[in-house]
C-alpha cells in the first residue's frame, strides 16, 4: 500500500464565485436556497457570492464539486475553482477604514 503523506501540496481549498439572478422572486429563493445548501456543505462565506471550503484531499474536492454540480440554480453563473493549502497560504486580504467600535449600552438598572 502506497503511503501519502499529508501536506501543503495534497490538502484542497474549493472556492465557489457566483452571479445569481434576484430580481424575481422565484430567482431571489433560488438563490438563497444554493448560498443555505452551500453553508450546509460545510462552505464558509468569505465575501458576499465567494464562498469556500478546506477539503482534505482531491478526491474530497471532487466530491464537493460534484455535489455542487447537482444543485447550482437554473439561472445565473456559478464558478468553481480549487487551490492547494500551500497556494492558500499566499491569499492576502486587505479591509478599508477600520470600522469605529460601537458604544458602550448603559449600565443595567439594578432593583434590589
Amino acid at each position: 500500500m502506497k503511503h501519502s503523506r499529508i501536506n501543503a501540496y495534497r490538502i484542497m481549498w474549493l472556492f465557489v464565485f457566483f452571479d445569481l439572478p434576484v430580481t424575481k422572486k422565484k430567482d431571489r429563493r433560488a438563490a438563497t436556497r444554493f448560498r443555505k445548501r452551500l453553508l450546509k456543505d460545510g462552505f464558509s462565506m468569505m465575501q458576499y457570492s465567494v464562498y469556500t471550503r478546506h477539503c482534505a484531499s482531491r478526491e474530497s474536492a471532487k466530491v464537493h464539486t460534484k455535489r455542487i454540480k447537482g444543485f447550482v440554480p437554473p439561472k445565473g453563473h456559478v464558478t468553481l475553482f480549487s487551490i492547494t493549502d500551500k497556494q492558500y497560504s499566499n491569499i492576502l486580504n486587505f479591509w478599508g477604514e477600520k470600522r469605529e467600535p460601537m458604544d458602550r449600552p448603559p449600565p443595567q438598572l439594578e432593583m434590589f
